[in-house]
């Protein structure tokens, strides 16, 4: 496995810790990684039904932590509960809340839950992957906001309000009416504020982002996603979402996925472009990665792209699909993939003359930056 403690230095980097403000770090140390959304999936074990169904695997396979820890990610946002199907989603979503939990008592070397944005700069400092409990549809709330309590104390820290359709709190991205937050949406958000949970808005259509980043009394953030003035899909967010999502304090990560280019087919170059651009409108301050993949490189393309034409399939008979999901392309980008995918990109971002301090904030400091503000320290 590699020495995390040889990843990505850069000279003059400069590292968060739990005691210090941002602006007052040691320098030289290894460079903090946090994954808005991502998790431990292993593509060569998908099937059809595991966008809709979940697995329930109590154990993570030993390939897919030492993948990751050799990433050198040091803090990630994975998906539990319910996003879409035909299981009741408040159980559905307390049966992985409990699976995970079991998960992670599993491996106390390797994985810690967070609760606190102090808690990456642990995981970091001891070695460990930071897991951030994460859902990607609000709908588990029902109509009973106060559940959202419950959630918290439980340890989730990042609710989506929508997933690609509407439900009952606004409209997701591939809802036609591009309706906006409804009234038990406004709810909700007063009920995350005060749980002090992360709003994500990385799925949802335009007027609900707007409204919900209007709305919210703390930033909001949209986890994973990328930008529509350089490729006009629904899934990407527009520079009026992007910019009021920074005006208001919040982050915006940018996901390694297909939707990054109109053939649905993107490359490494795109999610630069994708970066640079969120930069130009957001600021450097406000932006960062979602990956919206694992870190587990794939063994057998063949295999895999005929499991993918079979789960394509699936997610729009359940009507999750997006527009750029195609059975002939693939749910990642290619040469960002595998244990070395954030190597890469801070190699490109370093080819494209950013600066260290910005690469950075790009590859982690943004996000606890924001998480302090949200969950505190």
């Amino acid at each position: 496995m590699t020495d995390r403690r040889a990843f990505l230095t850069l000279s003059g980097a400069a590292i968060a810790t739990a005691a210090m403000p941002l602006a007052a770090q040691p320098r030289g140390r290894n460079m903090l990684v946090v994954n808005a959304l991502g998790g431990f999936s292993d593509p060569n074990a998908r099937r059809a039904d595991a966008a809709i169904q979940g697995t329930r695997s109590r154990t993570l396979s030993d390939r897919v932590v030492a993948d990751a820890l050799a990433s050198g990610m040091d803090a990630v946002n994975i998906t539990l509960g319910y996003v879409a199907g035909a299981m009741e989603p408040f159980e559905h979503t307390m049966r992985e809340i409990g699976l995970w939990d079991a998960r992670l008592r599993a491996r106390p070397a390797q994985l810690l839950k967070v609760l606190t944005a102090a808690d990456i700069l642990r995981a970091r400092d001891e070695r460990r992957i930071g897991v951030i409990y994460g859902f990607q549809n609000a709908a588990m709330i029902g109509d009973d906001p106060s559940r959202i309590d419950l959630f918290a104390d439980l340890g989730v820290r990042i609710i989506q309000l929508t997933y690609n359709p509407a439900n009952a709190i606004g409209s997701g991205a591939m809802a036609p009416a591009n309706g906006g937050l409804t009234d038990l949406g406004r709810r909700a958000i007063e009920r995350l504020n005060a749980n002090r949970v992360m709003i994500d808005l990385s799925h949802s259509g335009e007027r609900t982002c707007l409204d919900a980043a209007r709305a919210s009394a703390r930033p909001i953030s949209i986890n994973h996603t990328g930008c529509r003035a350089l490729t006009d899909l629904p899934r990407n967010k527009t520079d009026a979402e992007l910019r009021l999502v920074a005006e208001r304090g919040g982050f915006v990560g940018i996901y390694f996925m297909p939707f990054l280019n109109p053939t649905s087919v993107a490359s490494a170059n795109d999610v630069v472009a994708h970066i640079e651009h969120a930069v130009n409108v957001c600021g450097e301050d406000h932006v960062g990665i979602g990956t919206d993949g694992g870190t587990t490189a794939i063994d057998d393309m063949p295999a895999y792209r005929a499991a993918l034409a079979k789960e394509v399939a699936a997610r729009r008979a359940a009507g999750i699909g997006a527009t750029g999901e195609n059975p002939d392309t693939i749910p990642l980008v290619a040469d960002l993939h595998g244990p070395d995918q954030f190597r890469k990109l801070v190699r490109l971002l370093e080819t494209r003359r950013h600066p260290a301090r910005r690469i950075e904030k790009i590859m982690g400091l943004n996000f606890v930056t924001y998480a302090r503000e949200v969950w505190g320290s």
